[in-house]
């Protein structure tokens, strides 16, 4: 799915905007509760999910800047925001379009997505690294192609076991964090700064995706819900965290604020009024709501930041 670019460029993301999305980050098509919401509402809501997703991770990893920082005000208001954007937005959106299902048809998005990104994402990101001098980026790229390939099998065990009654649940391996330092692009090319926009958004709606599908199966299959936490906790603090070092993707509390208050805003007044308008033009007055809704939280967010922002240059003079 194509989303529009001004839908993407939140200047929470923290590097070039794009219109391309990781194939099979945004996947619900084929389930039989896409069929259900009203075709523009599917759409805009998971343009907002992913916005949201990108938004948790980039606050997070701002959240860790600003306590390198000794900034512990903002490092506090980055974490929350980052809970608020994947425990109540990414939640409430999922639940509104049925995103999640049962444990079998979560783990079929998930197989096809891993596997998509394994064999032809990242191989393409790589080898137009490779075209363009970025050797660090190709590198990354096919480390990662390895993973995912790892995370498929591991997917397709599970489901196995569940649907045959056979076999256990595999759980995965821990992820070991790695961190994001403030700084510059590390590659030469417009092009594999892209590539790792893309890239970037793809691991960070995984993670925000997986996570839901943790909490779906913590119930009754708490060794997939293990699985699906650690493949999350995978995507999220070493995939999109290597990704962001070479992206360049986090830089001084001061200017992360900055960009934090262009995105929120930006959803505020014009990405969530507007979705909100197309809902009430379908008829959908839940999701016409919610959008409200949230525009509203994050009108307040761009405030908080700005607060933030303003202490924080007071506080040099």
């Amino acid at each position: 799915m194509t989303v529009a670019k001004s839908a993407l460029c939140r200047a929470g993301a923290g590097i070039a905007c794009t219109t391309a999305l990781a194939i099979g980050a945004l996947s619900p098509a084929g389930t039989a509760s896409a069929a259900e919401a009203h075709p523009v509402t599917m759409r805009n809501t998971l343009t907002a999910m992913q916005g949201e997703a990108m938004a948790n991770a980039s606050y997070h990893f701002y959240a860790a800047q600003a306590g390198r920082q000794h900034l512990r005000e903002a490092q506090a208001l980055f974490a929350k925001t980052a809970e608020t954007e994947l425990h109540d937005h990414f939640t409430q959106e999922a639940r509104l379009i049925h995103f999640v299902h049962d444990d079998a048809d979560n783990l079929r998005q998930s197989i096809k997505g891993e596997i998509e990104e394994a064999t032809h994402l990242y191989p393409r990101f790589a080898a137009e690294a490779r075209q363009d001098k970025d050797d660090n980026a190709a590198r990354l790229f096919m480390e990662i192609a390895q993973d995912e390939k790892r995370h498929a099998k591991a997917f397709q065990m599970a489901l196995h076991a569940i649907t045959h009654h056979h076999g256990r649940i595999p759980t995965g391996y821990p992820a070991h964090p790695v961190t994001v330092v403030a700084g510059k692009p590390k590659v030469h090319s417009a092009r594999t700064l892209r590539n790792l926009d893309t890239a970037m958004r793809g691991e960070a709606f995984a993670h925000a995706r997986y996570t839901l599908y943790a909490e779906h199966a913590q119930k009754h299959r708490p060794r997939l819900a293990v699985l699906f936490r650690r493949t999350a906790a995978v995507e999220l603090t070493e995939h999109f965290a290597e990704q962001a070092n070479l992206a360049g993707a986090v830089h001084d509390t001061a200017d992360n604020l900055r960009r934090s208050i262009a995105g929120e805003t930006y959803e505020a007044t014009t990405m969530y009024p507007g979705f909100a308008r197309a809902a009430r033009a379908e008829g959908d007055l839940k999701a016409a709501r919610l959008f409200t809704e949230i525009a509203g939280d994050e009108a307040a967010h761009a405030r908080a930041f700005r607060r933030a922002l303003h202490h924080l240059d007071h506080s040099r003079l």
